[in-house]
């Protein structure tokens, strides 16, 4: 039997309750889609060795662009029948030691919730998170208040669910397919079977209707990072003089593999290091053929594509174009607009400087042209594994 511990992601709800043009999974919480934070969080856990995602009929499209590569299955009408589907796909696989079953609409999934649920499982057959009730509760008969529910031993129940694989495998194959259920734990033991319980997480709240989305954009929360960039290229008779993505008319332009555009290339090093993805050279090595003579505005899109994969949102840009000649100040407002364009920033956003070396130095000999940059973006505060 399999040593494997693995995640199933129940996502594959129309999320109707929480509006939107999509189901509320794939909707947008902070820069990706809130089913890839939960991803993100388990298939980071050290204990987990795969994860797998139960969606919906036509939605393979939208895991994809929200989770790249993610393993799914296409689920059921109901809850229980999209965990069914997941547990078979896993059965099929080679099956599992231990399943930790949880609902995509709870974005953030805490390491040390995980660690507990699966030490339960050496003792028992199932774990859940918990939170004690801490509210009055009462039952309303006709729209009157009628009496008040005692709160003793009354716990909120989460999820990551876990469970030994062939336990929970065999509640969901033997369940009767007229009884409707909501909570896997139940299933399993109403099978004989012991469910014990561990400390909860409010990150772990449930984002269901509209103002759920802004209380989980709040917690998410957001890290700063900056970094910079350096660019030089020297001045040749018969080049194009490109910074910033606009063409400048001059006598001299520069020499380079590609466009040469200094500008772009010390942007391009700055988004890169915000996310310590090495630098421009890495990415688009001077040796490739391909490179000879691109437009730079490519290796800007490509850094700002990452940030974004990351989550990442570009804050703010600040350069500093570094030469005697030519003068960039009739130039400043064209290069600064084009910049935002191709980060998709407002303009802003942007900084666009000049200095000279008072004539120190290859610049200001006129052998060429520099330019510094200094990227700041947002990055989502990681509260997963």
């Amino acid at each position: 039997m399999s040593k494997d511990t693995v995640a199933l992601i129940v996502a594959a709800g129309k999320g109707e309750r929480a509006g939107g043009a999509f189901p509320k999974q794939f909707a947008p919480l902070g820069s990706r889609a809130m089913v890839a934070h939960s991803h993100a969080a388990l298939s980071r856990h050290p204990a987990i060795d795969r994860v797998v995602v139960a969606i919906g009929a036509g939605q393979e499209s939208m895991l994809a662009a929200a989770v790249p590569g993610a393993a799914y299955v296409i689920g059921g009408a109901t809850r229980r029948e999209s965990v069914l589907a997941g547990l078979e796909k896993i059965a099929a696989e080679g099956g599992a030691a231990r399943v930790l079953i949880h609902d995509a609409a709870r974005p953030f999934v805490p390491a040390a919730v995980v660690d507990d649920l699966l030490s339960a499982l050496d003792r028992y057959e199932g774990a859940v998170p918990v939170l004690p009730v801490a509210d009055t509760l009462v039952r309303f008969n006709d729209g009157l208040i009628g009496e008040t529910v005692p709160r003793v031993n009354a716990f909120r129940v989460q999820t990551p669910q876990a469970f030994l694989f062939d336990v929970v495998l065999k509640a969901h194959r033997s369940w009767p397919t007229d009884m409707p259920v909501t909570d896997d734990a139940q299933m399993v033991r109403d099978s004989g079977y012991e469910v014990t319980k561990v400390s909860g997480d409010i990150t772990l709240d449930k984002v269901t209707y509209p103002a759920d989305f802004a209380a989980a954009e709040a917690r998410l929360g957001y890290v700063t990072r900056s970094a910079t960039g350096f660019d030089v290229h020297r001045f040749a008779e018969g080049e194009e003089l490109w910074l910033g993505g606009v063409l400048i008319p001059h006598h001299l332009g520069l020499s380079g593999h590609s466009d040469a555009d200094v500008a772009l290339h010390a942007i391009t090093d700055a988004l890169l290091g915000t996310i310590a993805a090495g630098d421009i050279g890495t990415h688009f090595p001077p040796s490739e053929p391909r490179w000879r003579g691109a437009a730079s505005a490519q290796f800007l899109e490509h850094a700002a594509h990452l940030v974004a994969e990351r989550g990442g949102v570009i804050d703010f840009v600040d350069l500093t174009l570094i030469c005697e000649a030519p003068k960039i100040g009739p130039h400043r407002g064209p290069i600064q607009a084009r910049i935002a364009e191709i980060l998709r920033l407002r303009a802003d956003q942007v900084s666009v400087k000049a200095t000279t070396t008072e004539r120190l130095g290859f610049t200001g000999r006129g052998e060429g042209l520099a330019a510094q940059a200094i990227a700041t973006i947002r990055l989502p505060r990681d509260l997963g594994a």
